[in-house]
């Protein structure tokens, strides 16, 4: 057991120390893990456990105005992402992108915007904050705390290792996305009645898609670059993932706009507890 704690011990300073990213201990929460566990942890405490206790007995939470604020901060977080992801459009290889770990202009940035990502998903975590404090416990699932809890997860390590290169094309696929989903949020917290306006939900579920498909040709190519020098492991890992996606999706946009239309309304499935 001793063994096996020293080798654990020595594996970990050994990521931290000599694979991290130095340039990621220049922010905030990146000099190790434990900040985001927290974060997660209390988060979970808070969605899954104490809000529903404190809430059990009272009304709703109203707070349109705060939503509708948070929506906008969402808005212009993603669009600085793709401002500046466009203008960077001729400094990333398609086929191959190598992360540059140099002091430049254009490594700095992509690192800078690679944390600005770390902290939109930290902000996305007041989704189900909202719903817990609004009672909407039907969205909270396994499946929605899963993705948020993961994306934040994912956004610490692009951040403490992967700032730049091929997460690139993570910025690019997800910023416009999360653009058109919460001016979508901005707008039905503005008046219901948009939430009832089925060709935009099912363009936004359509969009979700085609990001996943993308990500998976961007990273999927990688397995056929043999001397490209980025992570092997990562397509490993994200291309599965977002097949997952694509069949968690796939199916939330069949049993909402194919067999719905075609008038078979069948059980709610686990996927429709996500919200959009």
């Amino acid at each position: 057991m001793a063994l096996i704690l020293k080798r654990v011990y020595e594996g970990y300073f050994w990521l931290m120390d000599d694979i991290a990213d130095p340039r990621a201990l220049d922010y905030p929460l990146m000099s190790t893990p434990l900040p985001v566990i927290f974060i997660i942890y209390f988060w979970f405490k808070f969605v899954l456990t104490w809000a529903p206790n404190y809430m059990k007995d009272r009304p709703p939470f109203e707070l349109k105005k705060i939503i509708m604020l948070y929506n906008i901060m969402q808005i212009i977080a993603n669009g600085y992402i793709l401002f500046f992801i466009f203008l960077a459009r001729n400094e990333i290889d398609w086929t191959c992108g190598e992360i540059d770990f140099s002091d430049s202009y254009w490594a700095r940035k992509f690192l800078s915007l690679t944390y600005l990502f770390f902290i939109v998903k930290i902000m996305d975590l007041l989704d189900t904050v909202f719903f817990a404090l609004r009672k909407k416990t039907a969205h909270i699932s396994f499946l929605h705390t899963y993705h948020h809890f993961g994306m934040v997860g994912l956004g610490w390590l692009g951040v403490k290792f992967l700032g730049g290169g091929h997460s690139y094309f993570v910025g690019l696929a997800n910023a416009p996305v999360h653009m058109i989903l919460y001016s979508y949020y901005l707008l039905t917290s503005y008046n219901s009645k948009y939430g009832r306006v089925l060709w935009l939900k099912r363009f936004i579920t359509q969009a979700q898609l085609i990001q996943f498909a993308f990500l998976i040709c961007i990273y999927g190519q990688l397995f056929f670059r043999s001397n490209c020098n980025y992570p092997k492991l990562v397509p490993f890992f994200f291309v599965p993932q977002n097949i997952f996606m694509i069949i968690l999706f796939g199916d939330f946009y069949i049993h909402n706009y194919i067999l719905k239309k075609k008038g078979q309304i069948p059980e709610q499935s686990e996927s429709e507890k996500l919200s959009l």
